[in-house]
């Protein structure tokens, strides 16, 4: 599809919404009751007036019963209501005690009695825990949950665990130190970064990753609800499940608490397993209020939780330099004592395991200058790296009624969360590890407008931004210990001696920042005709992040004992036997933007039957890099000797954007006929409120995180990155005997021009790629007893094209193959050396992998009376899949 023909799109939507206020749907935060008013002898009653009331805020909204006596009150504030209802003749109706809770779906039916209206049958009781319209499997967590349930380090989305189908995820690359930190959830078999976070109605994803960000704490937050299996079409852009959080707001009422949470070594028993007790210091302290402003008009509620955390730093252990051995003498590093049993010697002719001094690496004396001696005989070292860290958080909240048509909202959330690193100078061992200054701001603003007693309008705007710094107190570089390299970045350096030995600035320990903005519009129409509960909504996401990884830009020196045998006396020698790699920092600057459109159709076809009809449209569009630095290698093009325009010296079958074929500043093309049909059915075998028979089925797409295209930024040229298996000139002068010598900083500064490195590595997209997909279907039995709740639900899903990464240009075994003639052995360079030699390896993405999911889930609850409630579930599941990657890599 055209650029310009899905702009024009995108142009419409926002200017339609903008324009006219009542446009499409993404409002899943709110509630609605439904039902059927009936007279004494069951028959229907059309025209009753039915009114709700919110008891906290005087929030009043009122409809009319159809023909059939059904009315339905949608996208209602969670909280406690009271439902009256009205008709000439008949005795008024009134229900106390209802409570709505986040994304639910209760039906309330009535029966009114021949009688003057001036007369009163009150009820008290709650609306029913059975869902009735919605087609999903989920869980409430409720206000009491939040609160009164204990939680380490009052992490609220620990709770996500209490609804059931949800279990920890592997991290990967999605929860490191480049974000917020979190946790990784996968729900009912889907992927860990595949759920849809939402709170008070706006996006709440981190599209750096697509986890969450921060959840505010238990006292801001009044419910959430985690949902899955075939939602309905409102429902998308990420396809695993949904989670929708509500944070709380002011009423009538002022109300508001202090807190001091208090966690102190002092008072701790020691664990039976461990030697002494733990050290750990946290307190946590805030308050809340909320409060009218003015009564039945404004409200205004804020909250803010400080946290201190400290505790004695765990022992690390690294094995560094003896007296002895800066001395020459490695006898006792080799002895049987300190391998194992079994003893080394030294290679490369060196008599007695001892080596002269003065072939000892000035560079690597110089280094050992901020590393303490070890007087352990085996160069064992222990020491801690401090892992303190604070956090703050803030919340405000708006409410306010213009009259009892429009409502509306603003709501601005802070987090700040700070672990930095330290080094005092003497042990540079202890920046093994960087800091953390992460800062997530949230705004979100909602209006509602009631444009007739059965029509209502609901517009979200939400503007997110994270700024995730990546600290590194400065040390020193490479070049400052006197080798012969350029160092862009003041004080730094990479070193890694493996085994038995230590590393700084190694991997993902190096300054950096990862930032990123969201913005947001979503608008939801809904509207009753006859027995149609019909919905139609668009859902526009924009988000961009701008991250520097700098772990080649000073280059990155690795020790393996290749050399002599030993990774220490490697290092000690200046010996760079893993490898020398350096490269141009690492810039990754990316966008996108997500477009949904539905419609959905809720038919009462019987008055306990109803079928849910829905169909989404997400056009799959590829993210795109800001700076258009991506490429894509294509075999034909290889075959043919075809080389880019743009950039003329690239090797054959390499195109980039402005070349012929090449999508945009994608990496892909972009696929519009993308749709996501959604059919459900919910049956009440009893015709009452108390029990539901539900299924459903529906296909959902999934959008992946920005910076899963992140290795692009190191493909050549912009990303060219140098790779030396073993430098001749060691420590002390990587580049010696490079052809054309030491190329940076020319490789900084004009990389456009430069020749491709030999052996570079890449990674690679297939043009015509799928966005990963997942049908999801269910059966689900709900019944309830009193004040209890039974359920028992079958889920199953179906994932395809999912996202792993395949190797493009092997090696060929064969005799006299080494690790050392890798790259020589290649099919690209076998088949044309001419231009073969230019690829190393090449990380294919490849979107044809495949998982299923079947599950049996069991529920039961109580809700809470006499001061007791329950929640309890059982899941027992089974699932397959192939391995997915999380970030765009070799295998």
């Amino acid at each position: 599809m055209d650029v310009r023909v899905l702009r024009t799109i995108v142009g419409v939507v926002l200017a339609s919404l903008l324009a006219s206020g009542t446009g499409w749907a993404q409002a899943v935060a709110g509630s609605q009751i439904s039902g059927i008013v009936r007279d004494t002898s069951g028959g229907a009653i059309p025209g009753a007036e039915v009114t709700v009331t919110k008891t906290d805020t005087g929030l009043i909204r009122t409809v009319f019963t159809g023909s059939d006596g059904s009315y339905v009150l949608t996208n209602l504030p969670v909280g406690p209501y009271q439902l009256k209802v009205v008709l000439q003749g008949f005795n008024t109706y009134v229900r106390d005690g209802i409570v709505l809770q986040v994304s639910t779906n209760p039906e309330i039916n009535v029966t009114l009695s021949v009688g003057a209206i001036s007369e009163q049958v009150t009820v008290v009781a709650n609306s029913s825990l059975v869902e009735a319209h919605s087609t999903g499997v989920g869980q409430v967590i409720d206000n009491q949950r939040v609160l009164e349930m204990p939680l380490n380090g009052r992490q609220a989305t620990e709770l996500i665990f209490l609804s059931g189908l949800a279990t920890a995820a592997p991290a990967g690359d999605l929860n490191t130190n480049k974000n917020f930190p979190t946790v990784t959830i996968s729900v009912a078999g889907g992927q860990a970064n595949g759920i849809t976070y939402i709170m008070d109605g706006g996006t709440h994803n981190d599209p750096f990753n697509n986890l969450n960000l921060p959840t505010p704490f238990p006292d801001a937050l009044q419910e959430f609800k985690v949902e899955t299996s075939a939602l309905p079409a409102r429902y998308g852009h990420h396809a695993a499940s949904a989670v929708n959080v509500i944070t709380k707001s002011g009423s009538n009422r002022i109300s508001g608490d202090a807190f001091e949470f208090l966690r102190n070594w002092r008072f701790n028993a020691r664990n039976f397993f461990a030697p002494q007790r733990d050290s750990l210091n946290r307190n946590q302290f805030g308050a809340t209020i909320g409060a009218p402003i003015v009564k039945n008009k404004l409200f205004f509620f804020g909250g803010y939780q400080g946290k201190d955390e400290k505790s004695n730093p765990a022992t690390t252990i690294s094995f560094v330099p003896t007296a002895a051995m800066l001395a020459g003498d490695f006898t006792a590093i080799t002895s049987p004592a300190c391998n194992g049993g079994r003893q080394l010697n030294l290679t490369g002719g060196f008599v007695g395991n001892t080596i002269d001094p003065s072939r000892l690496s000035p560079v690597a004396l110089n280094f050992l200058k901020h590393v303490p001696v070890s007087n352990d005989p085996c160069g064992r070292l222990q020491y801690g790296i401090p892992n303190n860290n604070t956090e703050q958080q803030a919340l405000s909240k708006v409410d306010y009624t213009f009259n009892e048509h429009q409502t509306m909202f603003a709501r601005y959330y802070y987090a700040h969360y700070n672990n930095p690193a330290t080094y005092d100078g003497n042990n540079v061992l202890t920046l093994s590890r960087t800091g953390q200054d992460n800062q997530a701001h949230s705004v979100v603003a909602g209006h509602n407008f009631v444009l007739s007693s059965n029509t209502l309008n609901s517009l979200h705007v939400t503007f997110n931004r994270t700024l995730n710094d990546r600290p590194l107190p400065a040390f020193f570089s490479a070049s400052d210990l006197g080798s012969k390299i350029f160092s862009l970045v003041p004080g730094y350096m990479g070193i890694s001696v493996n085994g038995n030995g230590f590393s700084v600035g190694a991997g993902a320990t190096n300054p950096g920042y990862f930032n990123s903005k969201t913005y947001q519009i979503a608008d939801d129409l809904d509207f009753v005709r006859g027995p149609h509960q019909l919905s139609v909504g668009a859902n526009w996401i924009h988000s961009n992040i701008a991250t520097l990884n700098n772990r080649p830009t000073n280059g990155q020196f690795t020790f393996n004992g290749q050399g002599t045998g030993l990774s220490l006396a490697d290092f000690m020698l200046g010996i760079v036997s893993g490898g020398y790699l350096q490269g141009n920092p690492v810039y990754d600057y990316d966008h996108h933007d997500y477009l949904g459109v539905y419609a959905q159709d809720t038919w009462r076809l019987r008055p306990n039957v109803t079928l849910n009809l829905g169909l989404r449209w997400e056009p799959f569009n590829p993210v795109q890099n800001t700076f258009g630095w991506v490429s894509h290698f294509e075999k034909s093009l290889f075959d043919q000797n075809i080389h880019s325009k743009v950039y003329p010296q690239a090797p054959a079958g390499l195109i980039f954007p402005g070349d012929d074929g090449y999508p945009d500043n994608g990496v892909a093309k972009r696929k519009v006929a993308d749709f996501a049909p959604r059919v459900g059915v919910a049956w009440n075998p009893t015709g009452d409120e108390h029990m539901s028979v539900r299924a459903s089925w529906g296909v959902f797409y999934d959008s992946p995180q920005l910076f899963f295209n992140t290795r692009f930024a190191n493909n050549p040229p912009w990303g060219a990155q140098i790779t030396i298996s073993n430098p001749a000139g060691g420590f002390a002068d990587p580049y010696l005997g490079y052809p054309g010598g030491n190329p940076f900083p020319a490789l900084n500064n004009n990389w456009q021009n430069q020749a491709f490195p030999a052996f570079g590595v890449y990674v690679n997209s297939p043009l015509d790629l799928n966005p990963t997909t997942l049908q999801q279907w269910n059966l689900s039995v709900q019944r309830q007893m009193g004040d209890w709740l039974f359920a028992a639900s079958y889920l199953g899903n179906h994932s395809s094209h999912l996202w792993r990464a395949t190797e493009l240009n092997p090696a060929v075994f064969g005799p006299g193959a080494t690790t050392g003639n890798t790259n020589q052995r290649r099919v690209l360079e076998l088949q044309n050396f001419g231009q073969g030699q230019f690829y190393g390896t090449i990380g294919q993405l490849d979107d044809t992998g495949r998982g299923n999911y079947n599950a049996m889930f069991l529920q039961s609850q109580r809700r809470l009376k006499d001061n007791l409630s329950v929640l309890a579930n059982w899941t027992l599941s089974m699932f397959f899949s192939d391995p997915a990657t999380t970030e765009i890599t070799g295998p």
